[in-house]
């Protein structure tokens, strides 16, 4: 039997930034919980929610557990039945510690001999019992940025829970959380239906919620709030600014949502258009209005949660404050103006980036070195651009706007930019190198721009290893993952051509210069956590661990090498008929030279055997092809080149024991796999493949 299952958990309003996380970690708790339970869901579970409740629906959920069979071993027999076949106390124990009479003794064969043993089934609890124990501790269990407490209250929520409705089956699941005792009643629309409504199941819930003018489905809110926007900004001909970050918030702040369009005075169009969206989305969470052209114009449209019975008093309301931001941005924009950004550099000095780390002016200057320094390497003709970027693009951290709106940093210093006559490329570079703000959103245009926010990131990256705040299993508080995994991305969107050991050393020598640290120590750990992201990267891509670890292990030195490599290696085990002999070959050479302390020279002279003479000349020789093809990365051609070798080196097998008894004849040979060993590695590590 199946049964519905819905649970509502009321509260004051929660944030809307919270809402999204908060609902999808209930959905995937009480969906974890369920099947550690053993309670079957045909359809999974789907949660809702408004600022006001968190719901949870099952739609078939198993009324009870499933039965599970135990099986116990008890004690030998000889010490459970006496020598004429009677129960002794051993068994009487046994059996009354599993619940059954001795008669249900059973006797089973194992490599020790013969045993007691019991093999009974228990009967699954009923659904509705479970719930009624788990559901507070599940409850309490949402992660929350935020949490509180209130009143008398020891437990934490994100915000005070007022109402808790629990139906199974149209029957309350009894249980109390924070105070508030689980029953089947829910509360309409705080403002348009207050009322306390009785529940019968989830059908009567739905049709109730809509009565009570309560949208819980977020995606049909989001798209009642869209509608309501576009239809406001038609009334003055205009069009919404198409934005679903501000649409989501705007749904999730709303139980039933009304828009009415206001306007401001036009001489605020003389602002530029970020200064003007900025804080209409951020502190109002207004929609901007453009013409058919796309250009602002002076109004704007506000979502309410409730129907205004007087709408120009509600939009007079919204200009008022409207009005007050915009001239506060006005002033802002107009202070800021009156001295050249480039100016405002040497401000940075009293902003602390970090206390072990310095300023934001000394961070400016380390990675403006090493700015330059990626200049060089991969755009030598734009040095004096890139210089001039890196300096630029902190110093609008320093101006009112910014400090006032600072989603608005890179953004004002590309407008300050332009203002004061830098070339256009250098201020598109400032809000630029920002670029990946998150770990899969849009990459930097420029290639000035890319630079200058590699050598940021990297300058950041090397800084808290140096001092000892590096990742720490899921914690990444000052988000050097994200940092990475978007230099990564730059360097194989551009096609860069860098060395990431030489990039990383010269940001600990930069660094080294004003800081104390164990150098060598954090070079290694970076380039560790670097390849550790590479690998998360490629494994997303659908490249499989054996060729990520056959390649990368090697050397991740230049990561368009990485990918042609992979893809070479993938080729070759598709196509090649030699390559689980030389795979096994290769094995084999692995584990015979781990550990070797290399002479690096092969004697001729030493070798007792034709088929070492054999591998030795066949060697030189591939070895010179094999290096050819891979200076002009023709990988796939040089693994071809080297698979020439697997007849060979089975025949040395086949005729030598590598592990002389003699040192000198054991270490030639061992060399001699070395060397072998080091021309396969130039293109991937055959011995991590998979047959």
């Amino acid at each position: 039997m199946f049964g519905e299952l819905l649970l509502e958990i009321g509260t004051e309003e929660i944030p809307s930034g919270y809402l999204e996380q908060g609902l999808q970690e209930l959905r995937q708790l009480a969906e974890s919980y369920l099947r550690d339970k053993r309670i079957e869901m045909k359809e999974g579970l789907a949660t809702f929610g408004t600022p006001r409740r968190l719901v949870l629906v099952g739609r078939a959920i198993a009324d009870k557990q499933e039965d599970t069979v135990q099986e116990m071993t008890g004690p030998p027999k000889k010490t459970g039945f006496d020598e004429q076949g009677n129960p002794t106390k051993a068994a009487f124990g046994f059996a009354k510690k599993q619940g059954v009479s001795v008669d249900e003794l059973q006797i089973i064969e194992t490599p020790k001999g013969e045993y007691l043993y019991v093999k009974r089934t228990m009967p699954g609890r009923h659904t509705r019992e479970i719930l009624s124990e788990a559901l507070p501790e599940l409850i309490a269990s949402i992660p929350w940025p935020k949490s509180m407490r209130w009143g008398y209250e020891t437990f934490s929520f994100v915000r005070p829970i007022h109402w808790v409705l629990a139906l199974y089956n149209r029957e309350v699941i009894p249980f109390e959380v924070a105070g508030v005792k689980s029953g089947d009643k829910t509360r309409g629309h705080r403002f348009m239906a207050p009322q306390t409504m009785k529940i019968h199941n989830l059908q009567d819930y739905l049709e109730k919620m809509k009565e009570s003018s309560v949208i819980i489905d977020q995606t049909e809110r989001e798209g009642e709030v869209e509608k309501a926007a576009v239809e406001a900004a038609k009334t003055v001909s205009g069009i919404i600014l198409k934005d679903p970050e501000l649409l989501s918030t705007v749904a999730n702040m709303v139980e039933f949502p009304s828009a009415v369009c206001g306007s401001f005075d036009e001489e605020f169009l003389n602002l530029p258009d970020p200064v003007l969206i900025t804080p209409m989305k951020k502190h109002q969470r207004y929609f901007s209005i453009c013409d058919q052209d796309g250009r602002l114009m002076p109004h704007f449209v506000a979502v309410n949660n409730t129907v205004a019975r007087d709408e120009s008093v509600v939009r007079k309301g919204h200009e008022r404050v409207l009005r007050a931001r915009l001239a506060d941005a006005d002033f802002f924009f107009k202070e800021d103006r009156k001295r050249p950004l480039e100016d405002r550099l040497e401000d940075l000095k009293t902003v602390i980036y970090q206390a072990q780390l310095g300023t934001s002016f000394a961070k400016v200057q380390r990675f403006t070195t090493l700015a330059e320094y990626l200049a060089e390497q991969i755009a030598p003709e734009k040095i004096h651009e890139v210089r001039l970027a890196a300096r630029l693009c902190k110093c609008d951290l320093v101006t009112d706007m910014v400090m006032e709106f600072p989603s608005l940093q890179g953004v004002m210093g590309e407008i300050y930019a332009r203002l004061d006559g830098h070339p256009e490329d250098v201020c598109r570079a400032i809000s630029d190198h920002y670029l990946p703000s998150q770990a899969d959103s849009n990459l930097p245009e420029s290639l000035i721009g890319s630079i200058v926010g590699m050598a940021d990131r990297m300058d950041t990256i090397v800084g808290f290893f140096a001092i000892g705040l590096e990742p720490t299993g899921t914690a990444d508080p000052y988000a050097l993952r994200r940092q990475t995994l978007a230099i990564i991305r730059m360097i194989r969107d551009k096609k860069i051509t860098l060395s990431i050991p030489d990039f990383v050393s010269k940001a600990g020598s930069v660094l080294g210069e004003t800081l104390t640290f164990d150098s060598g120590k954090v070079i290694d750990k970076v380039l560790y956590f670097i390849k550790d992201r590479l690998k998360n990267m490629l494994l997303s891509e659908g490249i499989t661990h054996d060729f990520i670890d056959a390649v990368v292990a090697t050397d991740f030195s230049f990561l368009h090498q990485v990918e042609k490599r992979i893809e070479a290696v993938q080729r070759f085990r598709g196509h090649s008929s030699v390559f689980e002999p030389l795979g096994t070959a290769f094995k084999r050479i692995a584990n015979m030279v781990r550990g070797f302390e290399r002479t690096h020279k092969v004697i001729p002279e030493l070798f007792e055997s034709k088929s070492e003479e054999v591998l030795w000349s066949t060697f030189q020789q591939v070895r010179d092809k094999a290096k050819r093809e891979i200076d002009e990365e023709n990988y796939f051609e040089a693994l071809n080149e080297m698979a020439t070798l697997a007849p060979v080196i089975d025949e040395l097998f086949s005729h030598v024991m590598v592990m002389a008894e003699d040192r000198k004849i054991r270490e030639n040979r061992l060399e001699l796999l070395s060397q072998l060993q080091d021309v396969f590695l130039q293109v991937a590590d055959l011995s991590k493949l998979s047959a």
